[in-house]
């Protein structure tokens, strides 16, 4: 649900981005070793984010998953299923599906001691709405009433700075008015944008993104960009997810290979990448200390529309070579270990039949087929330019190998070993920066982790008209319509059926190159126990026990 148009239409809300990675290990996470009394910390690989930890304005992986260590909203998704849980809501009323009335719990205090009252959701949910305050998850609000105003789509001047739809009416509870009838809004109110606020927040805002204090079962103690962030269990936390450690110490790792030599060295707890390279001798060096687990992941090659090399007739058939030059069989065996899968699809075999996927969706045009390949490639008016780099960040997720893979499939099948090649970017905030910045000049990576089960977070998100996480900014009026109907269905299946035709539309243009299905992987030490990942590929760092 990350499209600047807002969603309409959603079935069961599931987590966004859930725990936090990083490193340092041993003593150098600040542990007390082995005492098992929930006070040692444990380290762990993380990335940086790519802009300050505003709950509004992260919607990538890597600040998303501190989000979900330093704060707890209305809803929390089980780590386990991902069905969306009361956490700070006492009930949720509505008789129409559209009015609702919110009551939340009382007792709960940010880790600052300032209480958590319905002015603290109400204020955050204005703040993020604002146009001028220009927070990327603006578009989670859109379905309150009033949203046209403080946030126009259409260029026009900012009229408001609240939305009309969100009102207090005592210490404990508002209510919302939506624009529109949306039934399952209550589940998606566990994702990291409708997260509450302090004061403090408001009134010296840089300080507190220097050091974000939230009301979840961590605080954070430091952090210094490049190198790492600490945080620390806040033992005043009223959640019952209390932490089981101490903390975690988040160490930078502008490569997953050093990473993982650090906990085979001992100087590490816990990588949430296992890079490439290792796959063939994870077994043997962690046993059952290795997870490797199904999740809502898929990884695309998406394209610059907003250069018109790409956005020219004839172009789709150029994109649909490069997809049929792509040995996906061979390069998930060789380089993933079968740790990927071959997309046939643009969603995830995760949701199942019901929630969306359909296998095989992509028909021909995700098979390889370098006779094929060359001919589209040719009737398409051949490569723009000559030749194609495929642009990604070089710091974590074994990028680079499968990159090097893909541009060989390519340069092979079109019989040309200048077609295609790597455009490494050294991390990946610059990688993000470079993206938002509309700097790609060919094909880049577009890995996709879901924030909910539903093939909607596979599509609208990504492929909508000025969706938010629509990084090449392609668009399509049939697309649009189609999504736009499915988002007013009420009938599940209905709407269901509704976003495959849409995902069509994606397939025919090849709005984007579906590459493969991905596993969460991930690798601990022996200090560690009770690890595991949730649906999203992320560790459920909350539970995991150190001694």
């Amino acid at each position: 649900m990350r499209g600047a148009t807002h969603a309409r239409w959603a079935a069961c809300a599931a987590a966004a981005a859930l725990a936090a990675t990083g490193c340092g290990g041993g003593d150098s996470g600040g542990g007390s070793g082995g005492s098992g009394d929930g006070s040692a910390v444990l380290s762990s690989s993380w990335g940086d984010p790519q802009n300050p930890l505003e709950p509004a304005n992260t919607n990538e992986v890597q600040g998303g998953k501190v989000l979900d260590m330093i704060f707890r909203s209305l809803k929390k998704y089980n780590p386990e299923t991902g069905k969306a849980e009361d956490m700070l809501a006492e009930k949720i009323e509505t008789s129409d599906s559209q009015n609702f009335t919110i009551t939340v719990k009382s007792g709960w205090t940010f880790s600052n001691g300032e209480k958590v009252t319905a002015k603290s959701f109400v204020d955050a949910w204005n703040y993020g709405a604002s146009l001028k305050n220009n927070q990327k998850n603006a578009y989670f609000f859109g379905y309150i009433d009033g949203y046209d105003k403080t946030h126009p789509e259409d260029g026009s001047k900012q009229t408001a700075d609240t939305l009309s739809g969100l009102k207090v009416t005592g210490t404990n509870t508002f209510t919302v008015k939506l624009n529109q009838k949306f039934s399952t809004f209550p589940d998606t109110l566990g994702y990291p944008a409708y997260a509450p606020l302090p004061q403090a927040f408001f009134t010296d805002h840089a300080a507190w993104v220097k050091k974000p204090v939230g009301n979840g079962p961590y605080t954070i103690e430091s952090y210094t960009k490049g190198s790492q962030m600490a945080l620390k269990k806040w033992d005043g936390y009223p959640g019952s997810d209390k932490a089981q450690n101490g903390g975690v110490t988040l160490k930078v790792y502008t490569d997953n290979n050093t990473a993982y030599t650090d906990l085979m060295a001992g100087n590490l707890d816990l990588v949430d990448d296992v890079p490439a390279a290792q796959l063939k001798n994870v077994k043997s060096d962690l046993g059952d200390r290795y997870i490797n687990t199904p999740a809502g992941i898929i990884q695309t090659l998406a394209f610059p529309f907003y250069d018109k090399q790409w956005n020219t007739a004839g172009m789709e058939k150029v994109r649909t070579g490069l997809s049929r030059a792509i040995n996906r069989d061979q390069i998930t065996q060789t380089i993933f270990q079968k740790t990927r899968t071959p997309a046939t699809d643009w969603t995830s075999p995760v949701l199942g039949a019901d929630g969306g996927y359909k296998e095989g969706l992509c028909g021909d045009a995700c098979d390889y087929d370098p006779a094929e390949a060359k001919k589209l490639v040719q009737e398409g008016g051949g490569l723009p330019g000559g030749g194609i780099k495929i642009t990604y960040n070089a710091d974590t997720g074994s990028h680079k190998q499968w990159v090097d893979a893909v541009c060989n499939s390519i340069n092979n099948a079109l019989g040309n070993d200048k077609a295609c090649v790597g455009n490494p970017v050294g991390t990946f905030a610059d990688f993000r920066s470079q993206i938002t910045a509309k700097k790609m000049s060919g094909p880049f990576r577009a890995g996709w982790q879901m924030d909910y089960p539903l093939i909607q977070n596979f599509l609208q998100p990504l492929y909508y008209t000025n969706a938010s996480s629509n990084d090449g900014k392609w668009s399509n009026k049939d697309f649009d319509k189609l999504v736009n109907e499915a988002n007013a269905e009420t009938d599940t299946a209905k709407a269901v059926e509704t976003f495959q035709e849409a995902e069509k539309v994606v397939r025919d243009n090849m709005a984007a190159i579906p590459l493969w299905y991905q596993n969460g992987s991930a690798g601990y030490s022996e200090r560690l126990s009770n690890v595991k990942l949730n649906p999203f590929s992320v560790p459920v760092y909350n539970e995991i026990k150190v001694g």
